[in-house]
């Protein structure tokens, strides 16, 4: 037998190739990824949760994200319980709720930074307050007045922007933006009994855009064309917008990261449906959806740090 084939041959073998089918030309379809993806926690974080959801279901049609957005005090118990491996949070665990999950899987959970944000206080549109202190700030939500404040300020006519009472709008307790603005803006304080609570920020925000007296506070994300964000003053009495700049430099006083806690076992990795989601988030794509919902997507070396945490490939560019 020679070595060269005839041409009928060549001719089997490349009509048997022709029906074998094409390798994938996609890195992310090499290998099959389903399954349900569990998430359990922040409002907040419910929309990029969610546009993340569908760009990772675009790519891999067998994978599937049920959320579950009741506020960040959800995620830790059920993160501790088994029930899900996402836990997304606008706030840091607590210790006694970080103490929890390791008595109860016997290991900590990890904490991924996926974007950063400004709590922004909102008016209403028609509202011509430029800025506030948090001295002020706290003067108008607080019972306990812990940053200074000699009184209440029940008017607007005290602000000298006209007449007419406040009307407080506000998270929840089982949110992680009320804990924040708890610990930052009211320097750890009681909120007033008259405050509106809602469980989420679209409603809080929602709520001010009906009423001409009214404050709430939510991320800057939040921001629609019926109410204003006001500037903080910083501790120099420079007022400061909420804005990409002012979260990454850190000059606005109520910059925050956004996390999403994971139930990862030590020198173990994450199962394929939860690191192709995480691969998502902390890429050019995924960071770009967080633009576009009005958040402050990650600095390039925050990213790289999460990519080698959770041994992710390296991006082959610059995220």
């Amino acid at each position: 037998m020679t070595g060269k084939w005839s041409l009928a041959q060549r001719l089997l073998v490349w009509g048997v190739l022709a029906c074998l089918p094409l390798a994938p030309l996609k890195a992310e379809t090499s290998f099959p990824v389903v399954g349900n993806l569990g998430s359990i926690g922040s409002d907040t974080l419910a929309g990029l949760m969610l546009r993340w959801g569908e760009q990772l279901e675009a790519r891999y049609p067998g994978v599937h994200l049920q959320l579950q957005a009741s506020g960040s005090a959800t995620a830790p118990p059920a993160l501790a319980a088994g029930t899900t491996r996402l836990g997304p949070m606008s706030r840091r665990m607590s210790e006694s709720e970080r103490r929890n999950f390791v008595n109860r899987q016997g290991y900590a959970p990890t904490r991924i930074p996926v974007a950063l944000d400004a709590l922004a206080i909102f008016v209403h549109r028609h509202n011509p307050l430029e800025a506030l202190s948090l001295t002020q700030v706290d003067a108008i939500f607080s019972d306990t007045r812990l940053c200074g404040a000699e009184a209440a300020i029940e008017s607007w006519e005290t602000l000298g922007v006209g007449v007419g009472a406040i009307v407080r709008h506000s998270r929840n307790s089982a949110s992680g933006t009320y804990g924040i603005f708890k610990r930052e803006a009211l320097c750890g304080g009681d909120f007033r009994r008259d405050v509106n609570e809602y469980p989420g920020s679209a409603a809080v925000v929602a709520a001010v855009a009906r009423s001409p007296g009214g404050i709430g506070y939510a991320g800057m994300g939040y921001l629609t064309p019926s109410v204003r964000a006001v500037a903080l003053y910083d501790s120099l009495g420079r007022a400061v917008y909420p804005s990409i700049e002012t979260t990454l430099s850190g000059a606005y006083p109520l910059a925050r990261t956004l996390f999403l806690y994971v139930n990862l076992p030590p020198g173990e990795q994450l199962p394929q449906p939860e690191l192709a989601f995480l691969d998502l988030v902390l890429s050019p794509a995924g960071q770009e959806i967080v633009r576009e919902l009005g958040f402050v997507p990650l600095p390039d070396e925050m990213i790289t740090a999460s990519r080698q945490r959770l041994a992710l490939a390296p991006l082959t560019s610059p995220p």
